[in-house]
């Protein structure tokens, strides 16, 4: 048993080496294991069949306690022929058996074969996920991010190398590097509507961002900054924005010690999840009925019941706040509505009509 596990250890440690995962090879080995065992049994079934005569159940009956070695009476007349056949299926079966016995052992103490499962079961859960949002570092910022867009309904998709927070989360994850393909592959880069990367550092953050701006080059990319000097850097790599925390943190501070009301109000319509009404944006895709007709026309006061803030030109152009009724509403262009959640889906329903 010890040599079979000192084996079994060794075999592992290459697996690891080449890339295989703990779970995929425990289970390998333990599937090898069970055709090994139904070898042994066919193999002392037909022999005893052919050379003892026996019938097809005496001859499993005596191949199955003989190799489990209970000593049963012989059902057959013993001859040399049979008595070298039984030794070598004596020897053939106690070693298969106990390598079964090491295999199981080691896949009910390690538990690398329910963790492998388990991973299964969570990569088919995330390859049926569309739209959803990648959080790549579940640090503070992360953790923050995640907490927002679940409230606001969202499917969120993990990644980061910390396979203990990962684990706490309880949420669909890749434990991994962000920067690397295969990664944000696992993650469903290719379905997902948008990507948020708050790693530990910028370079990091920056390679990820470069790795998911080649994969995706219509992706909305969102990435941390920790300095100032990094924001220009990060938009370089590919994000559609950089954002630095502790600069919008400052910045909302000093808004709330100078505009209080304003600050709250446009907190509370943003972040609040109790809120009554919402600020949200309404993208115009091709196809849509609002493409190439004026803000008179479109009367999404009167129609909907929601204000309609500003309108952003096409490819991130500037924003028209309080546009006129002349203004025409372009292919690419988002409307900035104001209204009730509900108020605001009729928008959109009606936009991507």
């Amino acid at each position: 048993m010890w040599a079979v596990t000192e084996r079994s250890e060794s075999y592992r440690r290459r697996m690891l080496l080449s890339g295989v995962p703990e779970g995929a090879d425990a289970l390998r080995r333990l599937r090898l294991a069970v055709i090994g065992l139904i070898g042994v049994t066919a193999f002392g079934t037909l022999g005893y069949m052919v050379l003892a005569g026996l019938t097809f159940v005496e001859a499993l009956y005596q191949t199955v306690f003989t190799v489990a070695t209970v000593g049963y009476t012989e059902l057959y007349d013993r001859t040399a022929t049979t008595e070298i056949f039984t030794i070598v299926l004596i020897v053939l079966g106690v070693g298969t058996v106990l390598y079964n016995l090491g295999v199981l052992a080691e896949a009910l103490t390690e538990g690398h074969v329910r963790q492998y499962l388990w991973r299964r079961r969570m990569d088919r859960t995330i390859e049926g996920y569309s739209g959803h949002v990648i959080v790549c570092g579940y640090g503070r910022v992360g953790n923050s991010a995640t907490e927002h867009l679940l409230d606001t309904g969202q499917r969120v998709v993990l990644v980061d190398r910390d396979a203990d927070r990962l684990e706490a989360s309880e949420l669909p994850y890749v434990c991994g590097d962000a920067s690397a393909d295969d990664v944000l592959h696992q993650a469903g880069i290719m379905r997902a509507r948008a990507l948020i990367c708050a790693l530990d550092t910028d370079a990091e953050t920056t390679y990820a961002t470069l790795s998911a701006r080649a994969l995706r080059p219509d992706l909305v990319i969102i990435s941390r900054a920790r300095t100032i000097d990094s924001k220009n850097k990060l938009v370089l790599a590919g994000a559609t924005r950089a954002v630095n925390p502790q600069l919008i943190g400052g910045r909302r501070m000093a808004s709330f010690a100078l505009y209080a009301d304003v600050a709250e109000f446009l907190d509370e319509v943003m972040h609040d999840d109790d809120a009554e009404h919402r600020i949200q944006g309404v993208r115009i895709l091709d196809g849509s009925p609002f493409a190439g007709r004026e803000i008179g026309d479109l009367d999404v006061a009167g129609r909907f019941g929601a204000q309609l803030l500003a309108v952003r030109a096409p490819s991130k152009g500037p924003f028209t706040a309080t546009p006129g009724p002349a203004t025409r509403v372009e292919i690419g262009s988002t409307l900035i509505v104001f209204g009730t959640p509900e108020q605001v889906q009729r928008v959109r329903d009606e936009a991507n009509r």
